[in-house]
Order: C-alpha cells, then sequence, then structure tokens
C-alpha cells in the first residue's frame, strides 16, 4: 500500500470509526496525513450495551491526529457536536465519512415497530443530521479557499441490501437504500461546491457479515467467503476517493470485494413505451408487459446469492 501525506491538513469525520470497516477507514485517512474526528458510541451491532471506552482506546493508538467522540450519532445534538469538535480540534472539516450501522433483523410478518425505527434512526437519520450539520461549514471552507477551495469529500458506506435486497432485512435495507439516495442528493446539492459525495457498498469481514444466520447452503457459502475478505480494501478506495485524484468523481455506486472494484448502475429506464391511444386499455397493458417488459424484470436473487462467488483476496 502506498501511503503519504496525500490528505495533509485535511480533516474528517468517520462514524462507526473504531471498528470493523470503519476502523480500516480511520487508519487509512491518517496514514494519508489527514486529522480524524473517530466517532463511535461503542454500541454492539445491534445497537445495545455501548462501550464508551471504544473510540478513546482505538483513537489514542493512532497519535495526536485523531480524537474520539462517542456519543450516539444518531441525535442531532451529537452529529453538531462531532462538526464543532473537529473545527475546533484540527481547524476545519473535509471528508465525512458515514459508516456506522446497526442490525435488528426479522420477516417483514415479525418485525416490529420499534426495530424499525432504532435502525432507520441509526443508519440513516444518523447520516442525514451529520451531513446536515457539516455541510454548510464545507460550504463556507469553499467560499474561504481553504484547501485551494471547491474541496470536501463524503463517503456513505451502504449495501447491496440496500438496492439487490435480502430475506429479513426490512430496516436495515430500507436505511442502506435511502443512505444511497441521500448521497446522490449531496452530489447535486454540493455540485457548486465542489464537494463530492459517493456511496461504498462493501464486502467484506464486518460485525454485519458475522451476524448472518444462513437461510440455506448458497448463503452458508456466501458468508464463509466474506469472512475471508479483509476491511484493508474498502479502506483503501475510500482513501483514494477522499484524494485530490478523485475530485471530479461524485455521485457514484461503487462496490469493493477484496481486490474487485465495482461501479454499479444506477436508475436508467431499461425500456421505454408509449402508448398509441389517448390512454392503456388493460388488455393493452397486460399485452405491453409481457411483449416488452417481462423479459427485462429484475430477478429475486438476494444480494448473498448474487454475489456467492470465491472473493479475489
Amino acid at each position: 500500500m502506498n501511503s503519504g501525506p496525500r490528505l495533509e491538513g485535511r480533516v474528517a469525520v468517520v462514524t462507526g470509526g473504531a471498528r470493523g470497516i470503519g476502523a480500516a477507514i480511520s487508519t487509512r485517512l491518517v496514514s494519508d496525513g489527514a486529522a480524524v474526528v473517530i466517532a463511535d458510541s461503542g454500541v454492539n451491532i445491534s445497537g445495545n450495551d455501548a462501550d464508551p471506552a471504544v473510540a478513546p482506546t482505538f483513537a489514542a493508538g493512532l497519535g495526536e491526529r485523531a480524537v474520539a467522540h462517542a456519543e450516539d450519532m444518531s441525535v442531532p445534538a451529537a452529529a453538531a457536536a462531532v462538526v464543532e469538535l473537529a473545527m475546533e480540534r484540527f481547524g476545519g472539516l473535509d471528508i465525512v465519512v458515514n459508516n456506522a450501522a446497526i442490525l435488528r433483523d426479522a420477516f417483514i410478518f415479525k418485525g416490529s415497530g420499534a426495530d424499525w425505527e432504532a435502525v432507520i434512526r441509526n443508519n440513516l437519520s444518523g447520516p442525514y443530521h451529520l451531513l446536515a450539520a457539516a455541510t454548510p461549514v464545507m460550504r463556507e471552507q469553499a467560499r474561504a479557499g481553504r484547501g485551494g477551495g471547491h474541496w470536501g469529500r463524503i463517503v456513505n458506506i451502504v449495501s447491496t441490501a440496500g438496492f439487490v435486497g435480502n430475506y429479513g432485512q426490512a430496516p436495515y435495507a430500507a436505511a442502506k437504500g435511502g443512505l444511497l439516495s441521500l448521497t446522490r442528493i449531496a452530489a447535486l446539492d454540493m455540485a457548486r461546491s465542489g464537494v463530492t459525495s459517493n456511496a461504498v457498498a462493501p464486502f467484506a469481514r464486518t460485525r454485519v457479515t458475522e451476524m448472518i444466520v444462513p437461510a440455506n447452503e448458497a448463503q452458508e457459502r456466501y458468508k464463509a467467503r466474506a469472512m475471508k475478505v479483509p476491511a484493508n480494501h474498502v479502506a483503501d478506495f475510500v482513501g483514494w476517493l477522499c484524494s485530490e485524484d478523485a475530485r471530479d468523481v461524485t455521485g457514484q455506486l461503487f462496490g469493493v470485494r477484496g481486490r474487485e472494484l465495482m461501479l454499479f448502475s444506477q436508475a436508467d429506464a431499461k425500456h421505454t413505451t408509449v402508448c398509441a391511444d389517448s390512454r392503456w386499455s388493460h388488455d393493452g397493458l397486460t399485452e405491453i408487459v409481457n411483449a416488452r417488459f417481462r423479459g427485462h424484470f429484475a430477478d429475486l436473487a438476494t444480494d448473498l446469492e448474487r454475489f456467492n462467488t470465491e472473493p479475489d483476496v
């Protein structure tokens, strides 16, 4: 891995930044010269039993260019506080990485409203609150010419569950799908300021993959393969997205699976047709759907099944 001062003078906030993929990203950004606020409340993957020592302990190991923020980032006040901490401690905020996530899996006919609210609050509302607090700072910095002006990076860690799907993950998949949409909106809203916004779907050994309960043999193989993939590949690509070389890359959806890098297509119409009359008849719709659309329908393979091949590690 080539590391160095590519991000010298830059300041980052990484949520969930003390463990798993977040820890790998935090470490990479520090190795590239950035100062990093490690925002991690220390909760387990189900969002319970917080250990407030997680972030301070990890930040201490990264040295003087890392500081911990152990509050619950799903709370708007905590998002404002972490931005203020970055400004006070390091003099600015250039990079936001939304990585923190929890799981409350259940089939949609068995899930609870409380679990839905908890996952949406942590995995989607939390990133929104952080971006709502961080983007005004980034816009002002662009106007002031910080770091050459027209510079800033937003990276949201999403999941293939959010745009492919998986059994029993309604809250998690909905939140990650929403985070992909938030990525696109941030890219549009911040374009004039030169701030980029991209999404990365990781395939790696994380607390999320460790908690997968396979429903069949294909999913068992998927989990076994995913557990072989270290998080550093994801961190390397996030580091690149935060560099000057990625200054014109924005609004994109990437995947990182070991040494394999993916660019996913987004919302393009596969096929269109126009009604020859003033409005569609029922029979006309049946005919056109069967003749023109049916062969292009998306299948119902889960993300665990679609990406169930041996990774390049």
